[in-house]
Formats: structure tokens, C-alpha cells, sequence
């Protein structure tokens, strides 16, 4: 058996479409596949709940709190966290897990493609950078889908009460327990606007920030990996002189970022909306 536990706050509109996916796995049969419904106003764990899900529903909204009592539900390895906007393209399950039976791996995540088709030019530039980034190609965040062994759910109890989840999985991992299945790829919706993007970029920058305080006073015993500031250009821009145009967008708009981030707001569940559809009419 595999379990998959997906942590849903009012994703009615992409929810079905990823369910649909994991159904057509060729290891369908031996899937677990929890919902973690969570502070939603919508019809996510109705649908959840029609496509054979397991289903948690949570009046409160925090996506640490739904892991957690997904896992109290979860029996099975691998553990797979999955984002509800992402489908999981035909063997994908079988081939990270199939990575986790070799030695010394402990973690798994697809190859991940940023889809920018109809993304303002902005929001362009910025991933022409950021998807070039070597913690780009290292990092286990930002995919939409983790895979852990067994030994690699051991590394800790329960999932923190921060918004860095997948932040803290890269950071019980070394690089040499982590893989990156390049056979299977995943789409990654880019925001559509800039201001959606920076909005991303905000949650994620205070997100991180958060998990860094936490691991620095003990709260949680990781060692979080330090950012670089300049691998922007130590890493992209100058092996790539081409992309030069493309890097003023990008250090504009994580100075942006930079800065509202550090204003010290509350960091709560959040998702980028303008990638979500409206849902299809058939489904019920």
C-alpha cells in the first residue's frame, strides 16, 4: 500500500482533476488517499468524498494541523504528500517509489516544468531566473509532491505549526538522500499576474523566515538551509548572459518581496487563486 495524504483548503476547483489522476495510477488498487479538508467553505470534501478519498474535514483552516491528522490516519508507505492542484502524471507514483528503494534514499519528488503560457511578462522574467536556480534542481519544495520512505518519515514526529512544510521536509534531508526523478515531470501553474506573484513570494519568504526563528530557538531541531543571495547571478545570469533582461524583473521583484515580508505579518494557509479554474460542471 501507498499512502497519500492531501492537505485541501476550498480547492473545489482543482480537486477532482487530481483525484482523477491518482485513480488511473497503476497502483490504484493499493492507493490510500486521504483528504485533509480544512477550514473550507466549499465542496472539497463532498467531492473528495465521491471519488472514494478518505476524508478529514476540519472546521479550522492550517494546513500542519490537516497533515497531522491525516497521518494519525495514514497506515501505509510510502507517505506521499501531494498539493491539490497537481496531477500526478500516468507511473509517477510508481516510479518514486521504486527511487525510494534505493540505498540511502529517503525522499522523492518528481522533475517539475513552471507552466508560464498567457503569465505576464514580469512573472516570465522571474521564473526564466528562479527555474534555473541550482536549489531549483536540489531543493524538494516547490513541486507540489514529496515522497518519503518509511526511514524518512522517521526523522520526525509530527509536522510543525508552520507554514514551511515543505521547507522543513528539505531540511531533515541531505542532498545525498534526496532524488529528483527526472522521468517524471509535473506542471507547476506560475501566477498569472505580478501582483500574484509577489503575494506568493510574500508567504513564502515570511513562511521561511518563520521555520528559520524556529529552528534557531530549538522549537524544531533542523538546520534549515541557508538562502543565497547571489546565485541569481553567480549561477544564471552569468553562465547565461542572454537571460541579463530577464534578471531585472527578478531582483525587483524579490526586493519587493524582501521587504513586505519582513513587516512581521501573521502567516496563515494561503494558495495563488489565480491558477485555480472555476470547476467543471460535471462534476457531483
Amino acid at each position: 500500500m501507498v499512502s497519500v495524504i492531501i492537505a485541501a483548503h476550498n480547492e473545489e476547483a482543482v480537486i477532482d482533476r487530481c483525484l482523477t489522476a491518482l485513480l488511473a495510477q497503476d497502483v490504484a488498487g493499493r492507493l490510500e488517499i486521504i483528504v485533509s479538508a480544512n477550514g473550507c467553505a466549499d465542496r472539497t470534501a463532498e467531492i473528495a468524498a465521491r471519488r472514494g478519498a478518505v476524508v478529514i474535514d476540519r472546521s479550522e483552516p492550517g494546513k500542519a494541523a490537516a497533515l497531522n491528522a491525516a497521518e494519525d490516519v495514514a497506515g501505509s508507505f510510502p507517505r506521499i504528500y501531494l498539493d491539490a492542484d497537481i496531477v500526478v502524471p500516468p507511473g509517477g507514483l510508481t516510479a518514486l517509489c521504486e527511487s525510494l528503494d534505493a540505498p540511502g534514499i529517503l525522499a522523492a519528488v518528481p522533475a517539475r516544468r513552471i507552466e508560464v503560457v498567457g503569465r505576464s511578462w514580469p512573472v516570465r522574467a522571474y521564473t526564466a531566473i528562479s527555474s534555473r536556480l541550482p536549489v531549483f534542481r536540489r531543493g524538494l519544495f516547490g513541486r507540489g509532491l514529496i515522497a518519503l520512505s518509511e526511514e524518512g518519515r522517521d526523522r520526525f514526529a509530527d509536522f510543525p505549526t508552520l507554514v514551511a512544510d515543505d521547507l522543513f521536509l528539505d531540511s531533515l534531508f541531505d542532498d545525498a538522500e534526496k532524488r529528483e526523478v527526472a522521468a517524471i515531470e509535473v506542471v507547476v501553474e506560475a501566477p498569472m499576474r505580478t501582483s500574484d506573484l509577489l503575494a506568493r513570494l510574500v508567504r513564502v519568504r515570511r513562511g521561511n523566515a518563520q521555520l528559520r526563528a524556529a529552528a534557531a530557538s530549538g522549537e524544531v531541531a533542523i538546520t534549515v538551509r541557508p538562502s543565497d543571495r547571489w546565485a541569481w547571478l553567480r549561477d544564471v545570469v552569468v553562465p547565461n548572459p542572454w537571460l541579463a533582461p530577464a534578471a531585472v524583473p527578478y531582483v525587483v521583484i524579490t526586493a519587493i518581496a524582501g521587504r513586505r515580508g519582513r513587516r512581521g505579518q501573521a502567516v496563515g494557509w494561503g494558495h495563488d487563486t489565480s491558477t485555480r479554474a472555476r470547476p467543471e460542471e460535471n462534476v457531483t
